[in-house]
């Protein structure tokens, strides 16, 4: 199968309400069109270490922060194809490097300590990254719903819309169904915008004219304070302090 494994670029995101998000399709109208998937579900596997080190940094807001996590976009079974991916960001570019295989060699790679499926430059990286962490392993179950878009004009600009975002730690497979803990609210999409350079006019403008701040928001960073607060409030009888 083809696909793209070298990602580098920024990422940018905000929180829209439903009305942003009905406004934005309004003003995409002409200038971005839905991509050839339309709507998908995408499943991911985030990994971690014992003392959940990575999301921890990650939350810390350093200058470089770095995440493993397998991929799919679709329910799978051990025999279907999913992404090995690697993604690294440093002062606010990010680079994403990704592998595909079927989700029972990942898992035997990754989570039973198999040797690397392919003998390739990502492989290695990822090998590098597994080793380095050493008790690294899955860690939570993220699920959300997207739309992707792509310019008319050919320029470069990725835009994506994702809502209803659930997470689970349990279950930890592709295998499994979509269901877990709902992290942000119904009504609420994130807008990640993915650019080389910079913005659009357009879109400079449309997010000006409605007070839409750019947002330092993680799927995954959301679930783990999520976490702490539960069990904050779970130690505390019930009730939670600030």
């Amino acid at each position: 199968m083809t696909y793209q494994n070298i990602f580098k670029r920024y990422e940018i995101k905000f929180i829209l309400t439903s009305a942003n998000r009905k406004d934005l399709m309004e003003a995409m109208s002409g200038i971005m069109k839905i991509d050839k998937y339309g709507h998908t579900t995408i499943r991911n596997i985030y990994f971690d270490t014992g003392n959940f080190r990575l999301i921890r940094t990650s939350l810390d807001k350093p200058v470089y922060k770095e995440k493993l996590r397998v991929r799919s976009y679709q329910r799978v079974t051990g025999d279907d194809p999913v992404f090995v991916e690697l993604k690294k960001k440093y002062d606010s570019v990010v680079y994403k490097r990704r592998i595909a295989m079927t989700e029972s060699i990942a898992s035997e790679w990754l989570e039973e300590g198999c040797p690397a499926p392919y003998d390739s430059q990502i492989a290695k990286e990822i090998g590098y990254f597994v080793n380095f962490y050493q008790d690294i392993g899955p860690k939570v179950f993220l699920s959300y719903e997207r739309e992707a878009f792509y310019p008319e004009d050919g320029s470069d600009i990725r835009i994506t819309l994702d809502s209803n975002i659930i997470a689970r730690d349990y279950d930890l497979s592709l295998q499994k169904g979509v269901y877990g803990r709902n992290i942000l609210d119904r009504d609420l999409s994130v807008l990640e915008v993915k650019v080389s350079e910079t913005m659009p006019v357009w879109l400079i403008r449309f997010l000006r004219e409605n007070n839409i701040a750019k947002s330092s928001f993680s799927k995954y960073g959301m679930y783990y304070m999520n976490s702490l607060k539960e069990a904050q409030k779970e130690k505390n009888g019930g009730l939670l302090y600030a």
